[in-house]
Protein backbone atom coordinates (compact mmCIF):
# COMPACT_ATOMS: atom_id res chain seq x y z
CA UNK A 1 0.00 0.00 0.00
CA UNK A 2 1.31 3.84 -0.75
CA UNK A 3 0.80 6.99 1.52
CA UNK A 4 -2.22 7.47 -0.70
CA UNK A 5 -3.81 4.79 -0.55
CA UNK A 6 -3.90 5.02 3.20
CA UNK A 7 -4.69 8.09 3.45
CA UNK A 8 -7.87 9.29 5.21
CA UNK A 9 -10.07 12.18 4.35
CA UNK A 10 -12.50 13.95 6.98
CA UNK A 11 -15.82 14.47 7.03
CA UNK A 12 -15.31 17.75 7.34
CA UNK A 13 -12.32 18.26 5.15
CA UNK A 14 -14.25 16.50 2.26
CA UNK A 15 -17.26 19.14 2.55
CA UNK A 16 -14.50 21.96 3.03
CA UNK A 17 -13.35 20.75 -0.38
CA UNK A 18 -16.78 20.72 -1.90
CA UNK A 19 -18.01 23.87 -0.53
CA UNK A 20 -15.22 25.59 -1.93
CA UNK A 21 -15.65 24.85 -5.40
CA UNK A 22 -19.32 23.86 -5.94
CA UNK A 23 -21.70 21.26 -5.90
CA UNK A 24 -24.13 20.63 -8.42
CA UNK A 25 -26.95 18.12 -7.07
CA UNK A 26 -29.79 16.58 -9.90
CA UNK A 27 -32.20 14.13 -10.20
CA UNK A 28 -35.58 13.30 -10.91
CA UNK A 29 -38.58 11.33 -8.95
CA UNK A 30 -41.43 10.32 -10.72
CA UNK A 31 -44.35 8.27 -8.39
CA UNK A 32 -46.34 6.26 -11.44
CA UNK A 33 -49.22 3.47 -11.18
CA UNK A 34 -50.32 1.53 -14.12
CA UNK A 35 -48.52 3.75 -16.61
CA UNK A 36 -49.95 6.86 -15.12
CA UNK A 37 -47.29 9.50 -13.55
CA UNK A 38 -49.18 10.78 -10.57
CA UNK A 39 -46.29 13.05 -9.47
CA UNK A 40 -43.15 14.64 -10.58
CA UNK A 41 -40.57 15.98 -8.66
CA UNK A 42 -37.30 17.56 -10.40
CA UNK A 43 -34.69 18.52 -8.10
CA UNK A 44 -31.67 21.20 -9.27
CA UNK A 45 -29.71 22.34 -6.75
CA UNK A 46 -26.23 24.53 -6.30
CA UNK A 47 -24.30 24.53 -2.85
CA UNK A 48 -21.51 26.28 -2.75
CA UNK A 49 -19.68 28.62 -0.42
CA UNK A 50 -20.06 32.23 -0.50
CA UNK A 51 -17.49 35.15 0.72
CA UNK A 52 -17.36 38.78 0.52
CA UNK A 53 -15.88 38.79 -2.93
CA UNK A 54 -18.70 37.28 -4.04
CA UNK A 55 -22.04 39.97 -4.56
CA UNK A 56 -25.47 39.25 -2.69
CA UNK A 57 -28.50 38.22 -6.05
CA UNK A 58 -30.60 40.27 -3.38
CA UNK A 59 -28.51 43.54 -3.03
CA UNK A 60 -27.66 45.18 0.13
CA UNK A 61 -30.56 46.33 2.54
CA UNK A 62 -29.59 49.78 4.43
Amino acid sequence: MTVIERREVALVDLLDRLLAGGVVITGDITLRIADVDLVRIDLNALISSVNGQVPAPWGEST
